[in-house]
């Protein structure tokens, strides 16, 4: 009788684990077409100057993940370590995590600049640094300290990151 109890605790022991493993397969399946995606997924960054900031938006299809915006002294590609050659004097390291500039097939979805030098009154160059381990990088690049705010604008999903300069509309 002392079996019983035993087997029945194995058992259910077994069916737990099963209906995880089913749970965590169908949780990590490729979505179906015009799902959103659990991790999200770069796809752009573009910029324009306005009179009195420079912006840069990235978009991001799914939901916006967290986004960390750092000053550096230099940039450096995520996985070499190498050097990014973009002029200026001031750098910004922008991190989303987790996310992903690539789907699950290992096929790039980031369409934007791999590398631009620009032209703006603040903005000189951006940068995609990286695309690893579930963290998108970007570096910006300035001739002087960058003074900026971020937000995020929804439907569809973006970071936008604004740096203010003087007004050059007048």
């Amino acid at each position: 009788m002392h079996h019983r109890p035993r087997r029945t605790a194995a058992v259910a022991a077994a069916l737990l684990t099963l209906s995880v493993a089913g749970a965590t397969a169908s949780a990590s399946a490729t979505p179906q077409s015009g799902a959103v995606p659990r991790t999200a997924l770069v796809t752009n960054a573009r910029w324009a100057g306005h009179c009195t900031y420079d912006r840069l938006v990235i978009d991001v299809r799914g939901k916006l993940p967290p986004v960390t915006v750092t000053p550096v002294k230099q940039l450096r590609y995520d996985a070499s370590g190498k050097r990014v050659p973009l002029p200026g004097h001031h750098f910004l390291s922008i991190k989303l995590s987790p996310a992903a500039a690539h789907d699950m097939a290992g096929r790039s979805v980031y369409r934007g600049p791999r590398l631009v030098t620009l032209r703006l009154p603040q903005l000189k160059g951006l940068a995609l640094t990286g695309d690893f381990e579930g963290v998108v990088s970007f570096g910006a690049a300035f001739h002087s300290r960058p003074h900026y705010r971020t937000f995020a604008l929804h439907s569809p999903e973006r970071f936008v990151l604004d740096v203010r300069h003087g007004n050059v509309c007048r």
